[in-house]
C-alpha cells in the first residue's frame, strides 16, 4: 500500500491518492481511475507519451520493479536516460528517475510523480 502523489501543471494542486500495492495496476491506470490528467496514447511502453518523474517520499528503500525491455529502449531513445543510468538501474537495482506510467507498477512505497501534461515530456 502506498500514497501516490500526482504533481502537474495542469493541476490545480497536487493530488495524493491510494494505491494497492502488488495488485498489477500500472501507475497510468492508477491515474485513469482518479481521473488524473496524464497524458498517454499508446499503453504499450513504446511511444513514451506517458513519461513521468518519480520520486521517493520515505526512508523506506525503494521497491520499484525493473525497468521492462519496452522501457529501456523507449526512454534512451527519447533521451530521458542515458546508458550509464540504466545500466545502473540493472546492475545495482536502482530504479531511475525517469518512468512510464503504463510500464510502472506501484509497490508499497509513497511516491511523487511528476508530470507535464504535454505527452512525452516531462
Amino acid at each position: 500500500m502506498g500514497n501516490v502523489t500526482f504533481s502537474s501543471p495542469l493541476m490545480p494542486k497536487d493530488l495524493t491518492v491510494y494505491a494497492v500495492a502488488g495488485d498489477t495496476h500500472t501507475l497510468l491506470k492508477v491515474a485513469k481511475q482518479h481521473k488524473i490528467p496524464l497524458p498517454f496514447e499508446c499503453e504499450d511502453g513504446e511511444c513514451g507519451s506517458c513519461v513521468i518523474e518519480v520520486q521517493e517520499l520515505s526512508d523506506k528503500p525503494f521497491m520499484a520493479q525493473s525497468l521492462t525491455e519496452k522501457e529501456r529502449a523507449t526512454l534512451l531513445a527519447a533521451g530521458k536516460l542515458t546508458k550509464a543510468q540504466i545500466e545502473d538501474a540493472v546492475v545495482n537495482d536502482r530504479p531511475p528517475p525517469f518512468r512510464l506510467a503504463c510500464q510502472f507498477i506501484v509497490r508499497h512505497e509513497d511516491i511523487l510523480v511528476k508530470f507535464s501534461g504535454e505527452p512525452g515530456v516531462v
